[in-house]
Order: structure tokens, then sequence, then C-alpha cells
């Protein structure tokens, strides 16, 4: 069993974090908002720090699931940073949803340090992570990939080194661009049938048995019909992953038409109050134009 520093205890990290103390690990927790991570150690019978630097001392292995580009800078090289206290062979994990970019630089600077930097973010909501069920795509050096995918085995229903630094982060804005097209086709289905007079929940019986099935189709069609937005997975967390998106294809000369419409169709969903609902809400925006 390993020694392990978990930074971010959003709705992904706070059960990813929780299912590595009960794998046996030592974990130690990290959290802007104290009384989140006072909230885990009590209920984990875990450790906290006040700090990322007092989270990461004496770790093996530095899990991180934050906001933003920014957020990883801050609890990786900011005042009271991991970085500065990692010791050298310690292997600093990403799980956030970030830029290549802030990979590739963290990644660079982790290697003047003598320490590893693996980017792995993670696909599967906030279910996936109770469950223990995630995806995680990695990108960063063989050798540690290969000391760090255990650890991260224990939240995961698959797990993949795809290639060298940053590989990870653009495999999961593929994840992103496939997503944002079929929620909106499936919004789109649920919004003709009702406006047909049809019953959703039949139709979809039907056609999800079909060339039309999807994850989306069997976790998302009810609470659609039912006008539910609470799965964790935010609108405004969903515009920032598609602005990567679109930004990283300006640099590579990507075409991506349909997720740059479909990203306006989620600050539509903005507009009319959704920046918290999760990401099956471009339902409402059809409703709403009714």
């Amino acid at each position: 069993m390993a020694k392990i520093a978990f930074l971010g205890l959003g709705v992904m990290g706070f059960p990813m974090a929780g299912h590595l103390q009960a794998a046996g690990h030592e974990v130690t927790v990290y959290n802007r908002t104290t009384a989140k991570a006072e909230a885990w150690a009590q209920q984990h019978k875990g450790a906290f720090a006040a700090t990322p630097a007092a989270a990461v001392k004496g770790a093996e292995f530095v899990m991180s699931c934050v906001g933003n580009d920014d957020d990883l800078r801050q609890v990786c090289v900011a005042e009271g940073g991991a970085f500065a206290a990692m010791h050298p062979g310690a292997i600093f994990v990403d799980h956030t949803t970030v830029s290549a970019k802030v990979t590739r630089e963290l990644y660079n600077l982790a290697q003047t340090k003598e320490i590893g930097f693996i980017d792995a973010p993670i696909s599967g909501g906030q279910a996936g992570a109770e469950n223990g069920v995630l995806s995680v795509m990695c990108g960063g050096d063989q050798a540690q990939y290969d000391l760090a995918e255990p650890v991260m085995q224990t939240y995961a229903k698959i797990c993949r080194r795809i290639g060298d630094s940053g590989a990870g982060q653009m495999t999961k804005m593929c994840n992103q661009i496939a997503i944002a097209g079929v929620v909106q086709g499936l919004s789109e289905a649920l919004h003709f049938a009702e406006k047909a007079g049809l019953d959703g929940r039949a139709v979809v019986e039907v056609i999800s048995q079909g060339a039309a099935g999807s994850w989306q189709m069997e976790n998302r069609y009810e609470t659609m019909l039912d006008d539910h937005f609470e799965h964790g997975f935010a609108v405004d967390w969903m515009r920032k992953d598609l602005g990567i998106c679109l930004d990283t294809a300006n640099e590579t000369g990507a075409s991506l038409p349909l997720t740059a419409l479909v990203d306006q169709f989620y600050k539509d969903v903005q507009k009319i109050g959704g920046s918290r609902w999760d990401t099956s809400s471009l339902i409402k925006r059809l409703r709403a134009l009714d």
C-alpha cells in the first residue's frame, strides 16, 4: 500500500479519494475549502492538511482533481504548492480536465525537480467516481505510468496510457467532442417525440435497441423527459472543456463545426439560468424555444 495525497475534493475527487483510503492506502487530502477536507477525513477516517505542500509530504503519489488550468497551477507551483514539497521519484497524477499546454508546462517543470507527472483526465461522471468505474485516459512517460496505474485502477473501469505528455488531455477533448454531439442529438429526438405527441419512454425503449442507442440515451433519457438535471457535471464545466477543444482545434487545424455550434447552445442554456444544470439540459433550450 502507498502513501498518497489527494488534492481537490469536488464531486469527483471526494469519492475517488475515498476509494483509495478504502483500498488500504494511507491518504491525506487537501481542499481549498477546509471544511470539505475535514468532512472527508471524518467520513473516511483519513487525514487532511491545510496546504498542498503539507498534504504531499512523504507521499509516493499525488493525485489532483481541481477546476481548471489556473487551479492546477495553484496547487502545483504557488506558495505552499505541491511541487516544492514532493520528494524525488514521487509521481503527480492530474485528473483535472485542463489544456494540454498547461499539462506540458507542468510536466517539463516536474522533470527539473526529478518528479513524475501524468496527465490522467477522467470520464464517467459523479456516478462513475462514486462507483469506482471511471475511464482514465493518460499521457506521460511509460515507466511512471506503470507505477501509477495500479493506484488509478482503484477507481477505474479502464485506465490506459495513450501517449506522451498531453495525450491524456487530448483524448479527453475527443471524449467531450463526442458527448456534445450525442447529447444534442438525443435532446432533439426527445423534443421531437414530445412535439409529435409520442410516449418518449416507449420511443426510447425501441430505438435504444438499434443503432441510435448510446450511454447518454440509456442513462439520461428518463431524467431529461422528467426535466431533472442534477447529475453533477455542470454546463459551466462543459463550456470550459469545449473552449479547450475549440482553442486546440484552432492550433492543430482540426475542424469542429458541430462542437462550436453545441458550445453556443450551452451558452443559451446558461442564459436561461442553467449554468449549474448538467450537460443533458440541452433539451431545456429546445423547450424554451417553444
